[in-house]
């Protein structure tokens, strides 16, 4: 093992597994400070959708990358990477354990492979292009042209995932080259980091059963309202965070386009695919260690198994 490593510990998995509990636990009992690593977590005034941590779930941990961009500024994967790296030098510095939590597949990768994201720019006017395309033409126009420039990656996207759909097609306009050029060092680890990387799963009925009651709770709590008072804000349908799992479909009823028991129905089997896709993208790593969350008999148990793992893993 080299010392000289930074000690990194990830804590990731599919939505609504139970990670943010969990975490905050693992937390208190290792010194740790926690980074986010969830797309819609960053933006501001965004919480319910979100399933954002309150201050009171906290429990005084200090988190970071939450809540640090407004909803009409633009934020790629290269600018989570070197603000990551700056806060987790800044928790190394208060010698406590950087602890990353989160379920986006490419703000982790940023961190736990070697990656150089400096020649993929954000291009908002091709962007907004084609995301009108895709309304006029339908996603399956839209990855058809990503097919002809860039098939590596089109054949990784879903044809619903106009979000990344969207972003291969800008980054080859932008730079003459395609998304995947950025990604074939996805699996040559980053040499910065001492890493233990742990994922929780379940069984997929329990975590689609948890998933529809969160979408539920999220109503109750006010959602609907939520995205109300985005949109009396200014913050249109056309920006990349409101097309973000939650509010897109919100939007969608808002609009007339659909009923409200239509909508729910909606978020719920989109959040429910999200999900199998996150699970699908983490079982490309294999230095990744597996966790059922099912084989433990009460959370306690289960925090006390992860941190005998990152322990052994990282020597901490």
């Amino acid at each position: 093992m080299n010392t000289n490593k930074k000690p990194l510990f990830l804590l990731i998995g599919p939505t609504a597994v139970g990670k943010t509990a969990i975490s905050i636990d693992i937390a208190k009992k290792i010194n740790a400070e926690i980074i986010s690593a969830d797309s819609m977590q960053i933006y501001k005034y965004m919480n319910i959708g979100t399933a954002k941590i309150t201050e009171d779930e906290k429990e005084g941990i200090k988190h970071y990358m939450i809540d640090i961009v407004y909803p009409d500024e633009k934020f790629s994967v290269s600018d989570y990477q070197s603000r990551t790296k700056k806060c987790i030098d800044k928790i190394l510095k208060r010698n406590k354990l950087p602890m990353v939590v989160g379920g986006t597949g490419l703000y982790i990768n940023s961190l736990v492979y070697d990656l150089d994201f400096t020649e993929a720019r954000s291009n908002l006017q091709l962007r907004k292009q084609f995301y009108n395309l895709a309304k006029e033409q339908g996603n399956q126009y839209l990855l058809n042209k990503l097919k002809e420039v860039d098939p590596k990656s089109a054949s990784r996207i879903h044809v619903n995932d106009t979000k990344r759909i969207v972003r291969a097609l800008e980054i080859y306009y932008e730079t003459g080259k395609p998304m995947s050029h950025y990604y074939n060092n996805f699996r040559k680890p980053n040499p910065e980091y001492n890493i233990a990387m742990v994922c929780l799963t379940m069984d997929r009925k329990k975590l689609y059963k948890r998933i529809n009651k969160r979408v539920d709770i999220m109503v109750e709590e006010g959602l609907i309202d939520e995205v109300k008072n985005l949109l009396k804000m200014g913050y249109t349908e056309d920006l990349t965070s409101m097309k973000g799992l939650g509010y897109k479909e919100i939007i969608g009823y808002l609009n007339g386009e659909y009923s409200y028991e239509e909508a729910i129905r909606i978020l719920k089997r989109n959040t429910r695919r999200f999900a199998k896709r996150q699970l699908t993208w983490f079982r490309r790593d294999n230095r990744i260690k597996w966790i059922n969350v099912d084989d433990f008999d009460n959370k306690n148990e289960l925090t006390e198994y992860i941190i005998k793992y990152v322990k052994e893993k990282i020597n901490i």
